[in-house]
């Protein structure tokens, strides 16, 4: 299949795009661990873990009833995964509005092109019209001589 000239790349294809930083690559790796339902079932597994301990800890707690300790930790997990998901979601969102304005521009060339296509085809009906209205106007052989038995 042949390559498409650079005019009608996908703009995710493009040059300018396909190298993300290491900062952009890093933000999509923390967002997709984040966003998948494993993190979510291994961090409800840690938390419940967490709770039980200090619950029934026997010899100490080392995070007593109203857990200080994991509400920090989590609060602190959620202050830097918050800004970098958003950075994920801001970069993912700027290459969605390129294809999205990719897209727009091809509808516009096909539309252009149906448009000429229609035209063609109303050009050719009525010429092929006229070819038969002249038929029927001058009759040559046939049906002159199959109307006017002489």
């Amino acid at each position: 299949m042949a390559k498409p000239p650079d005019g009608n790349r996908n703009p995710s294809q493009n040059s300018q795009n396909s190298t993300p930083t290491k900062g952009d690559r890093l933000a999509d790796k923390i967002s997709a661990i984040v966003g998948s339902w494993r993190f979510v079932a291994i961090q409800s597994s840690l938390l419940m873990i967490w709770i039980i301990l200090n619950l029934t800890a026997f010899i100490q707690h080392w995070d007593p009833y109203p857990f200080i300790l994991l509400n920090l930790a989590l609060s602190f997990q959620a202050a830097y995964t918050a800004p970098i998901i958003m950075m994920s979601q801001n970069r993912q969102s700027i290459i969605d509005r390129q294809t999205t304005n990719h897209d727009y521009e091809i509808d516009l060339k096909a539309e252009l092109e149906i448009e000429l296509l229609h035209d063609i085809i109303i050009l050719l009906k009525q010429e092929e019209i006229g070819d038969i209205l002249s038929l029927l106007r001058f009759p040559s052989g046939g049906f002159a001589n199959a109307t006017n038995p002489a």
